[in-house]
């Protein structure tokens, strides 16, 4: 049999070992002193931290002492053994700590056995030369002989405790970073789907508002309907940051973008086995949205057996991942989103009715932007701004003809079509104003079945009109400025205005 470790090995093991197993200090450090008990016989131990906002020395953990005795131990820097080893940054041993009038026993006092002292060992704990805080030790004995070996091994383990607080210490500071920094970026997502924040000011949109507002801080299942690309997850994350729910979670999936088999598995999970490919247990999105919001988009392309799963999980708060018996809470606000008409499918079967009325609690309808005219110029703005500081463009507005061409089309995409749509004419411009031509086809469509049988002389003249407005909008209606910049005589411009019937003055 191998020979058994000398205790002082084995001792320096068990603290790397403490070490190595918990980024928790107070655990580490309670460990620590345990150790040094079980191998030592070092029946009680304290450490001492300095407090830098008090510039006091506070107790953080002890063994062998009352529980009573840690409230009140509180040290000033020089104030008995500890605060004196603390300001002297030397170690102290006393032979018989009960004789030692320095010694004020504020985690408690020890009693010596008939014959026996108390002998103390105090000494700094040191990081990067400065020190930081103490560490002691004492125990009951005959003689000090024995506690004075175990001097180099104390200084050795205030080194290794000097380390784990340095450890504990860049912990916290990541932890502090990363919580400010989920901090910043949980008001930046507020900030940004806070409902003053929505861009959009028609009739219709004011209505969408304020029932945002109204339904944003229940529970209640919502709704979102509209044509595809009308901004139904912009709404459904309005609801969930105006919620009392809006440091938790917000879980966005698309029904459309999964199998049936897969679709399951990633709403409510699987366990390991479960099927071909599911080599660990993998939680669902409604165990990643506890606490928050689960966002189902698309939710009529639900297959009649995951409709029947949604409709427990709703109805019950309650549901097993795929392959398992375990039933967990489903702790989460179900907001769902919708461009089918709903009740069609019910007519034909292909939607569950009592499903319907499950998720139908609290309607929002989004018109349509054909049916916001009054929006189409906001949008194209604020999309127009985004996207010209995305790519380092000073482009400031657009042309009379392309807001005319903007403001006539149908829109069939709605605002992601409006949007591909300021992002391409950005991408094509190279001057600082979005022209009629920078517009995407479908939209140079519109003004050719407005204006059949265009001829070439006809569209430069309307270019060269486009060009003059600009120009006298550009120089607040000076024609003089404005002949200047188009390389015209004044006199020549002055013709041109009268020719096409534009009035400089309107343009200011």
């Amino acid at each position: 049999m191998p020979a058994a470790l000398p205790k002082e090995v084995k001792l320096l093991s068990d603290i790397a070992s403490a070490l190595a197993s918990t980024q928790e200090l107070n655990q580490t450090l309670e460990r620590i002193l345990c150790l040094l008990d079980t191998h030592l016989g070092l029946q009680r131990g304290s450490v001492y931290l300095l407090n830098k906002e008090t510039e006091q020395l506070e107790l953080m953990v002890a063994h062998g002492v009352a529980e009573e005795s840690k409230k009140n131990a509180v040290y000033q820097i020089g104030e008995g053994l500890t605060g004196t080893v603390f300001k002297s940054g030397e170690s102290i041993i006393v032979p018989d700590v009960t004789k030692d009038p320095r010694f004020l026993g504020k985690a408690g006092t020890p009693v010596a056995g008939k014959g026996k002292m108390i002998a103390f060992f105090c000494l700094p704990i040191k990081l990067e030369g400065k020190t930081i805080g103490t560490i002691s030790v004492s125990r009951e004995s005959k003689s000090d002989s024995t506690f004075l070996t175990n001097a180099s091994l104390l200084n050795v383990i205030a080194t290794m405790v000097g380390q784990a607080v340095k450890l504990a210490q860049k912990l916290e500071k990541e932890r502090t970073g990363w919580q400010e920094e989920n901090r910043k970026l949980r008001e930046q997502l507020r900030n940004r789907f806070d409902v003053h924040n929505m861009v959009g000011s028609s009739n219709a949109m004011q209505g969408v508002y304020q029932l945002i507002e109204q339904v944003a801080e229940s529970n209640a299942t919502v709704m979102i309907r509209g044509e595809s690309g009308t901004g139904k997850d912009l709404v459904a994350h309005a609801i969930h940051y105006k919620s009392l729910r809006a440091e938790k979670p917000f879980v966005k999936i698309n029904c459309t973008a999964l199998p049936e088999s897969l679709l399951e598995s990633e709403l409510f999970g699987h366990e390991k086995g479960a099927f071909t490919g599911a080599i660990e247990r993998k939680k669902g999105r409604f165990e990643m949205a506890k606490g928050g919001t689960i966002f189902l988009d698309e939710i009529g392309d639900f297959t009649p057996g995951l409709q029947v799963k949604l409709l427990r999980v709703i109805q019950f708060r309650e549901f097993e991942r795929v392959g398992g018996s375990e039933t967990i809470e489903a702790n989460v606000r179900i907001v769902v989103a919708t461009h089918k008409h709903l009740e069609k499918l019910i007519e034909t079967g292909e939607f569950r009715e009592d499903l319907y009325y499950r998720i139908n609690v609290f309607p929002i309808f989004l018109p349509p932007l054909r049916e916001r005219k009054d929006d189409i110029m906001l949008l194209a703005d604020y999309f127009l701004e985004k996207f010209s500081k995305e790519n380092r463009k000073r482009i400031t507005r657009l042309s009379t003809p392309a807001i005319e061409m903007l403001t006539s089309y149908h829109w069939p995409g709605n605002i992601r079509e409006l949007e591909n749509c300021i992002e391409r004419a950005v991408l094509m411009c190279n001057e600082d104003v979005i022209r009629s031509e920078h517009l995407p086809p479908s939209l140079q469509m519109v003004r050719r079945r407005s204006a059949p049988g265009r001829t070439l002389p006809e569209m430069v003249e309307n270019l060269e009109r486009e060009l003059i407005v600009d120009s006298l909008k550009k120089t607040g209606g000076h024609q003089r400025k404005a002949a200047a910049e188009l390389g015209l005589t004044e006199r020549m411009l002055g013709y041109k205005v009268k020719k096409y019937g534009i009035y400089p003055k309107q343009l200011v």
